[in-house]
């Protein structure tokens, strides 16, 4: 497609408006959270995460995730450094990823594979399906796809208090 062009229907695999937050992985997370809390306001939804089994280029792993996702809006994503893999803070200007619902994550990853993008981390949920996805660019743009499924529950979770079980 040139640049600049509309695509047509077909050629979109992953929409502009399915793009819900950008991912920062960051080496303090605490300290991180603490900082865009207190410089721009942010309020911070429960941490996420634990213990997950995902598919690296490299074998199968198991890694302890630790997130965060601003319940303000523009929506962030903190997420704690995992040393030797590719949650590991960017240079420059800290932007790891950005992230995108997905109706189909094993489509709209052979469609991301099939335009050179390489996947460099997959989770399935507990009934097997993929539900999210990393890919890398050749030019360095990482994608996240998350599972549409997903967003009911990421949604209670910005909307609540920090703290608040209710």
């Amino acid at each position: 497609m040139n640049r600049g062009a509309v695509p047509t229907e077909g050629e979109v695999t992953v929409r502009a408006e399915d793009q819900f937050h950008v991912g920062v992985v960051v080496e303090d997370f605490e300290a991180a959270l603490a900082d865009l809390s207190s410089l721009f306001g942010y309020q911070w939804s429960d941490e996420l995460g634990g213990p997950a089994q995902v598919q690296l280029p490299a074998g199968e792993a198991r890694l302890n995730f630790r997130c965060a996702y601003s319940r303000t809006s523009p929506r962030l994503e903190i997420v704690a450094r995992i040393p030797g893999t590719l949650w590991e803070p960017t240079a420059g200007s800290g932007i790891h990823h950005v992230g995108y619902w997905s109706d189909d994550v094993a489509a709209d990853s052979a469609e991301l594979e099939r335009r050179g993008y390489v996947a460099e981390a997959t989770r399935n949920g507990p009934d097997g399906v993929p539900f999210f996805a990393f890919y890398r660019s050749a030019t360095g743009f990482r994608v996240e796809l998350v599972s549409r499924t997903a967003q009911p529950g990421l949604e209670r979770c910005w909307a609540e208090p920090a703290g608040d079980t209710a």
